[in-house]
């Protein structure tokens, strides 16, 4: 995300952790598929390689974990990491690194430092926390596609995710470099919901084609 998209999300403050932790564990069951063979296979992101993407995912769960405790500001949590011999399993330990940061006593009452959304607004911890919401359910669906294998969500983590996506701006905004969504794309009338969190954050549902 931009700076630019961070606007209140729809989600509420008392679910939004929950609800961070069903994304994240599903992102960890679509990742559980992925072997070092399928590093180089192409993905709804723009140029990056299926590699590339789950390097980013993996360090953005480290930098957001980081912020949860206060320490969001260094720029050295954001560097990114290397996936090493076992992409899946150091997925995953990402992944409940960032579950259990989220989980900390006090960590909704703070502020959260993500220099790569603003290098000088903080954000607070519900409204940071949906920003990773709408990443994982996103990025879940991403490595879905590049493997070709279907994703699914429950319907409440959707409904969630469908009023965070309308609260990113859309625009020539997300056209700019670092932006982590396109410009949104026509609706599908008779698309799923997923479907049309996909569209309205500038992902085609019917990727590659």
């Amino acid at each position: 995300m931009t700076a630019n998209d961070a606007r209140e999300p729809g989600a509420r403050e008392q679910d939004i952790r929950e609800l961070d932790r069903r994304a994240v564990r599903t992102s960890v069951d679509v990742v559980s598929r992925v072997t070092s063979d399928d590093l180089g296979r192409a993905t709804p992101c723009a140029a990056w390689t299926l590699g590339d993407l789950l390097a980013h995912m993996m360090t953005q769960h480290y930098g957001f974990a980081a912020a949860a405790r206060g320490e969001g500001a260094n720029r050295a949590v954001w560097k990114i990491r290397s996936l090493g011999e076992d992409p899946a399993s150091a997925y995953a330990v990402a992944a409940e690194h960032v579950i259990d940061a989220f989980a900390g006593d006090g960590v909704l009452e703070r502020e959260f430092a993500l220099p790569e959304i603003s290098p000088s607004l903080t954000f607070p911890a519900a409204r940071a926390i949906s920003f990773h919401v709408i990443d994982y359910v996103v990025h879940s669906w991403d490595v879905a596609r590049s493997l070709g294998i279907s994703v699914d969500f429950d319907p409440e983590l959707l409904a969630a995710a469908w009023q965070i996506a309308l609260a990113v701006p859309d625009g020539e905004r997300r056209l700019q470099p670092g932006a982590a969504f396109r410009p949104g794309l026509t609706v599908p009338e008779d698309g799923s919901q997923l479907d049309r969190i996909l569209a309205v954050l500038g992902r085609s549902p019917a990727w590659p084609n």
